[in-house]
């Protein structure tokens, strides 16, 4: 039994996630998603959508303050300049859980494709919305973020 830990978060994600370090990157995948086929770890949150799991997620793990990216989207194909609504449940999650300024930044599909297959590990969720996709870039936890 542990404290402290959103419940959506078994065994299996809470090794995964307490693997990652500064810079990985963990990729939150809709039900469309190629998880599988593209090489990285994949734990699998069947029935949870993405902002679900997301949030879960972001209870836990700081984003790179470092970089000047730390969020990532997957571009509409047909409207690359259109943000689906998803999107704002994301960044209302990351805003919320992150205490930070993290705009999330659109990748063309197959570059989002190809940025997964660099991850540590991939999230597939049950997520039915479209584009319900977000990579996430693992930042540090400083000397008092941990209790005593």
């Amino acid at each position: 039994m542990l404290r402290h830990v959103h419940p959506l978060l078994g065994p299996d994600l809470l090794h995964a996630l307490r693997s990652l370090g500064h810079g990985d990157e963990v990729v939150i995948a809709d039900a469309n998603f190629p998880s599988h086929s593209l090489g990285p770890r994949v734990v699998r949150l069947d029935g949870i959508d993405a902002v679900e799991a997301a949030e879960a997620i972001l209870t836990h793990l700081p984003l790179d303050t470092f970089v000047e990216r730390a969020a990532f989207r997957m571009a509409m194909v047909d409207k690359p300049d259109e943000v689906p609504p998803i999107t704002d449940l994301f960044a209302d999650a990351i805003a919320r859980l992150s205490g930070g300024d993290f705009p999330i930044e659109a990748i063309e599909r197959f570059a989002f494709y190809e940025r997964a297959r660099r991850a540590q590990l991939i999230v597939a969720t049950g997520e039915r919305r479209l584009y319900g996709n977000l990579i996430l870039t693992t930042g540090v936890l400083l000397g008092n973020s941990v209790p005593k």
